[in-house]
């Protein structure tokens, strides 16, 4: 299990180099470091969560989102240029992961970005949408724990969108998120490359 998943501070060596990549239709030049996930670029999970965002409830122009373990922030940076009216928060336990998605974002020109540990984040925050490649391999226990914790924070016409690799259980998990919330619609809006995209819908969508 890499290191970046469970330490908050971790041992090895933060060696910063550049990262050139490109979302939301932007080139940008970012920095990465070692023992983020991912630290090389986008990976597969993400990289088809922001190609299909098309295909998931919109978020309101001016509303919170957030990004559900930043890394070094390519979801949290997609989410403020697409929603320059946006508040988005992006969450990570690595001290060093929200360094670095601080400092991307200063280099992105975004002001729109939050970054905070999990315990930083406003106990009264609402949110209208979750997009998150969420740490499959923190173990089913500790996930669902996470997940009950953050969706219980989305407004009632909140909505979540979540990438997870076919292999490393999606299908189950979908169920169980159904199970959790019975209240909202959990479907497949997507599905790419080995990966599905569920989405938890808003509390309205049965009565509608």
């Amino acid at each position: 299990m890499d290191e970046h998943y469970f330490t908050p501070s971790p041992a090895t060596d933060d060696r910063r180099h550049p990262l050139r990549v490109r979302l939301a239709g932007q080139d940008l030049d970012l920095v990465s470091s070692a023992s983020v996930f991912s630290g090389h670029g986008l990976d597969k999970a993400t990289a088809v969560l922001l190609a299909r965002l098309d295909e998931v409830t919109e978020p309101p122009a001016d509303g919170d989102i957030l990004d559900l373990g930043c890394g070094w922030g390519p979801i949290a940076l997609t989410a403020a240029l697409l929603h320059p009216e946006a508040r988005v928060w992006a969450v990570d336990v690595s001290e060093r992961a929200r360094a670095l998605t601080a400092e991307n974002a200063r280099r992105a020109g975004l002001e729109n970005i939050t970054v905070l540990a999990p315990e930083e984040v406003p106990a009264d925050l609402a949110l209208d949408a979750i997009w998150s490649n969420p740490p499959i391999r923190i173990g089913k226990s500790a996930l669902h724990e996470l997940l009950r914790e953050w969706t219980a924070r989305l407004r009632p016409t909140g909505t979540a969108a979540l990438v997870v690799g076919k292999n490393l259980g999606a299908d189950p998990l979908a169920r169980w998120l159904g199970e959790q919330l019975p209240e909202r619609t959990v479907a497949k809006v997507a599905s790419a490359k080995g990966f599905r995209i569920l989405e938890i819908g808003p509390e309205d969508q049965l009565a509608a």
